[in-house]
């Protein structure tokens, strides 16, 4: 979020958890992008804070609780307050356990692999209306052929993730049995706890084959989960690059040193291509 935005954001989310008798005096910045994530001290809530226009709130926030029921790798709502989002001066405000940081904070593949495994397990126990992965592909297309959205992209660079997109899209798709996934199951959205790994994060729901979760995990991770398609998780890797380095040359991008890894993203699937 951009100041004075922020700002306003943390003192909103400070006046939820006073009105609900939690004291909040700091407000520490465990991540920011298109969404806030705070560690609210002393009371140690973790709010989770969208513009209300995203209109997301309500289904993450729902999909994690039936989760946590289907006995998922989840973290979970702050059970001293009601799971709900509050709804205030334009935000939409979720209220989560924080979880301390254990040692070491790097997942081994195979307790990484065993995670992911029993979310997807748990998955399959729930029905919720999700979009397609084609559906996420589709939304990076889109902002390729668009060149008020991706100025910066030059034609050849521009080309390549059109026809990185287009082929590999047609490549995957109709291929491996598809449920509900993550989305975007990669080390960042899997927390170390003393409880053993948790994701969060469930925004970027969507349905389609375990190998499109997979690709979003360290390469190690795929050896150890049960009956991959090796083929079909490789060219996942590369549309999953394709995708995400298409989101760094989004003007609207707001992950620091963005252009970087967008430069890095475009070198790393000449390299898988061949090109």
């Amino acid at each position: 979020m951009q100041e004075p935005e922020k700002s306003r954001a943390v003192k909103t989310a400070e006046s939820i958890l006073a009105s609900l008798g939690l004291a909040a005096d700091e407000a520490v910045v465990i991540h920011d992008s298109n969404k806030l994530t705070l560690r609210l001290l002393p009371c140690d809530v973790l709010a989770r804070i969208a513009p209300a226009a995203h209109g997301d709130a309500e289904f993450e926030l729902d999909l994690a609780l039936r989760l946590a029921e289907a006995g998922c790798p989840v973290a979970a709502p702050d059970p001293r307050t009601e799971p709900r989002v509050y709804a205030r001066d334009g935000f939409d405000i979720t209220l989560w356990t924080y979880y301390e940081p254990v040692a070491p904070q790097e997942i081994p593949p195979g307790e990484y692999a065993e995670a992911l495994a029993r979310l997807h397990t748990g998955m399959r126990q729930v029905e919720m209306p999700t979009p397609h992965f084609t559906d996420r592909v589709e939304s990076a297309q889109q902002l390729v052929a668009d060149r008020e959205l991706t100025p910066e992209l030059i034609e050849a660079d521009r080309e390549l993730l059109a026809d990185t997109l287009r082929d590999l899209r047609s490549a995957v798709t109709g291929r491996g049995a598809e449920h509900l996934l993550h989305g975007e199951p990669h080390p960042g959205n899997l927390l170390a706890t003393k409880g053993g790994p948790l994701f969060i994060d469930f925004e970027t729901c969507c349905r389609g084959p375990v190998e499109f979760d997979l690709a979003h995990a360290p390469d190690a991770v795929g050896d150890h989960y049960p009956g991959v398609d090796r083929d079909l998780l490789y060219e996942c890797r590369i549309l999953m690059l394709a995708m995400i380095t298409t989101w760094r040359w989004d003007r609207e991008d707001r992950l620091p040193d963005g252009r970087r890894l967008g430069k890095e993203g475009l070198g790393q699937i000449r390299a898988a291509l061949g090109r």
